[in-house]
């Protein structure tokens, strides 16, 4: 900040140097009548004179035709004339007659109508004065703007001498406005002396009130300088206080006073203002310090504060499933929270915020805290429904002789238990015991049952496998299909009656047992597939001698293809099923049936694609 910043407007130099006086005024405004009057003679483009003496009449119509091109017609007005007068003297002297004579109604009607240069001439200077009335119309409506501009701008003036507003604005102002008053054109002629003396009137009963204001100046000056003295000895005695922000309020108090007493002589201005500028800038440095080492410290405390919200973001993300280790947790918080209470205050917008984040942290913790032990004593509670309904359910199967499905259902329910959380302590063993009796009860039984039935399994898988031995020993009639097949049931209806085997072997000889029937049904199927071949081609034969032989072959292929098209979106469906399973013991043996599925619709496809190569070969 400079004195000059620290200065009311209106007690500041108005002009350079200083204040102008009326003679000075009325000079000014006498200068800017005369610029007014002659401001459009200064507008009007310079034109060379044309010399009309030597040129023809042809070059005067082409002159003047050039002269259209000029926009501003008053440079040209002169030439225009020149050029016209010439025109008619030269008319007048190629026909024959006196220069300032005029020609008889008689002599020269005929003429004009016969002169086409004359004709030329008056459509081109038709055409000028044309452009000239619109260029007077338009000249008179800018005058009648100018007018509406010159009499807003003596408005405004009038505004400014009887404004209160410190006179070095209104000044400005007010000169501003003589430059726009000068740089509007011409006005109608009616108007430009009633126009004149109103803005004479104006300027000078403004420039009467600046002499004015300029005297009293001289008187404030004195009092301003002992009020600013006095200023500088107060911020003086500011170094001495010890509470920096107390002494910063102060000097803002004193600066706006400085401000609001104004201007003191200009040989004491420059020393006042350095006087004052000091003190007050080694107030300012003690403040900067202060703060700086303040900041530095609150710049610290933040980042402890925020390492703690560190520490404390990582413990949330730990997710205790223990009471154990919910407590633990809650201590180290505990701790946590200890460490910040000893830290100092950051920013007062940071503090505000980081307390807010780990205040947020702490809340959530013990709220998820809460959450779990809530749930923690809902799920026991729901264990213990869970393992007592178990309890329940293997007693009621352990008298039961399904020995499989009991043996499954009480390890299902095994796993089960061992899957469920945990239960209060106090009951957790007696639920324990009486699960464990039930189960025990029924194991015992099994195997004393199963102890009593090895010997019966040892002579089925005897019987089992005397009758694959007479599956594969089985002659096939080739003249007899039906009679072989029928024998084949039978083998197949014995083996269903023979009961269990030992189960260590029973899928081995399932297998052998499938192994031994596919063989013989293979042999079947191949044997009638070669007769229903054989038949078939005869049905086709048979066709050939029918009248409609054609449309009765291709309904007969028509249906075979459909057959195929949908077994092979059959076999496509069970092989994409096939995908799907697990590999379990029991979706094993679903595989193996989809997979003998498959093969046996294609080999119906096969058949099927052999009767179209008979159809085809016809």
């Amino acid at each position: 900040m400079n004195e000059k910043e620290l200065l009311p407007v209106e007690n500041q130099e108005l002009v350079d140097g200083g204040v102008m006086n009326n003679a000075e005024q009325a000079t000014n405004v006498e200068s800017q009548e005369q610029e007014e009057i002659i401001a459009e003679e200064d507008l009007i483009e310079e034109i060379e004179p044309i010399d009309c003496t030597l040129l023809t009449r042809e070059e005067l119509i082409d002159k003047l035709s050039e002269m259209l091109q000029y926009d501003d017609l008053e440079a040209i007005k002169s030439n225009v004339a020149a050029i016209k007068t010439s025109f008619i003297e030269k008319t007048k002297a190629e026909k024959g007659y006196a220069v300032d004579e005029e020609a008889t109604e008689e002599e020269t009607s005929e003429e004009k109508e016969e002169d086409p240069l004359e004709i030329k001439f008056n459509q081109v200077f038709s055409i000028y004065k044309q452009k000239r009335a619109k260029y007077l119309e338009q000249l008179e409506e800018q005058k009648k703007a100018n007018l509406e501009a010159k009499q807003e701008i003596l408005e405004q003036m009038r505004v400014l001498v009887n404004s209160e507003e410190a006179l070095k604005a209104t000044y400005d102002q007010f000169r501003m406005l003589q430059d726009k008053w000068k740089e509007i054109g011409a006005v109608p002629k009616l108007e430009v002396n009633n126009l004149w003396q109103n803005y004479h009137f104006l300027v000078e009963k403004f420039f009467d009130k600046v002499k004015i204001s300029r005297e009293l100046r001289d008187l404030d000056m004195k009092k301003n300088l002992e009020a600013k003295i006095e200023l500088c000895e107060k911020v003086e005695e500011l170094l001495l206080e010890k509470s920096i922000k107390k002494s910063f309020t102060k000097l803002q108090e004193y600066r706006q006073e400085w401000k609001n007493i104004g201007p003191v002589p200009s040989d004491k201005k420059d020393e006042l203002w350095e006087r004052f500028r000091t003190a007050a800038d080694k107030i300012n440095a003690q403040r900067k310090e202060y703060y700086q080492v303040l900041r530095d410290q609150q710049d610290s405390n933040y980042a402890a504060k925020s390492a703690i919200i560190e520490q404390a973001e990582k413990l949330m993300e730990t997710k205790p499933t223990t009471i154990k280790g919910w407590q633990e947790n809650a201590e180290q918080f505990d701790e946590l929270f200890k460490v910040w209470r000893t830290i100092g205050p950051a920013g007062k917008v940071q503090n505000e915020e980081i307390w807010a984040k780990f205040r947020g942290i702490i809340d959530s913790f013990y709220a998820a805290r809460k959450e779990f032990h809530v749930a923690h004593k809902e799920q026991m509670q729901t264990n213990y429904n869970y393992k007592l309904e178990i309890c329940v359910q293997a007693e009621a199967l352990k008298d039961s002789d399904d020995w499989a499905a009991t043996t499954n259902a009480l390890i299902k329910l095994q796993n089960d238990w061992k899957n469920i959380g945990p239960v209060q302590k106090k009951l957790a063993d007696k639920l324990w015991k009486r699960f464990r009796a039930a189960c025990d009860e029924f194991f015992n039984r099994k195997e004393q049952h199963f102890s009593t039935i090895n010997e019966a399994s040892e002579e089925n898988l005897n019987k089992k496998r005397d009758i694959i031995e007479r599956i594969k020993n089985l002659e096939i009639n080739e003249g007899n299909i039906q009679g072989s097949l029928s024998e084949l049931k039978k083998l197949q209806r014995e083996w269903m009656e023979v009961g269990h085997v030992p189960r260590k072997l029973k899928d081995t000889i399932q297998k052998e047992y499938r192994a031994a029937v596919d063989e013989k049904l293979e042999i079947m199927k191949k044997i009638d597939a070669d007769i229903d071949r054989y038949n078939f081609k005869n049905k086709i034969d048979q066709y050939k001698d029918q009248p409609n032989a054609k449309n009765l072959i291709n309904k007969e292929r028509n249906v075979i293809y459909g057959r195929i098209q949908s077994m092979k979106e059959d076999v496509a469906l069970w092989e994409n099923n096939i995908g799907f399973l697990s590999n379990s013991k029991n979706s094993n043996l679903l595989k193996d049936e989809f997979e003998r599925k498959i093969n046996r619709t294609k080999q119906e496809i096969a058949l099927l694609e052999a009767k179209l190569r008979v159809i085809d070969e016809q």
